[in-house]
């Protein structure tokens, strides 16, 4: 794969699960981590929350309809798991035609509403069976509707 730009963060790593209030008391009270509020996205049939703590972000999501690629995902290896590790980037449309251009198989080739900004993601196939998720770092915090 070509590479991200030298700048890309690590943002969060997407962990699936099949109930977020039934995942917390490992994140929160065993790791000790701090949730952020549960919310859900409609468009993406999910509920996800962030929690962090010692450096690290962690979002969980949780399918809402058994139908979605994120259902299926879970349903497929039956029990919670890694689903995607996220980068920041600045001038995320700019990365993607970047990554288009060198023949990079994207998902998404325009960013779109994710739960804390505009994002895209690279398909597993370009990330060796890993998914890839990149958020546009000058719009975090502003949260899909």
């Amino acid at each position: 794969m070509t590479s991200l730009p030298a700048n890309a963060d690590l943002h969060h790593i997407g962990i699936v699960v099949p109930s977020i209030a039934g995942a917390l008391p490992l994140y929160r009270d065993l790791l000790g981590l701090t949730a952020g509020e549960t919310r859900e996205l409609p468009d993406q049939a999910v509920k996800v929350a962030f929690l962090s703590g010692g450096g690290a972000r962690i979002e969980l999501l949780e399918p809402l309809d058994a139908a979605t690629g994120v259902a299926r995902f879970l349903a497929e290896r039956g029990k919670p798991t890694l689903h995607h590790v996220c980068f920041a980037v600045d001038e995320l449309a700019s990365v993607l035609r970047d990554l288009a251009g060198r023949g990079v198989e994207l998902i998404d080739r325009e960013p779109r509403p994710g739960a804390e900004g505009s994002v895209a993601f690279l398909h597993p196939r370009a990330g060796d069976g890993v998914l890839i998720e990149l958020i546009d770092r000058a719009s975090i915090g502003m949260h899909a509707s």
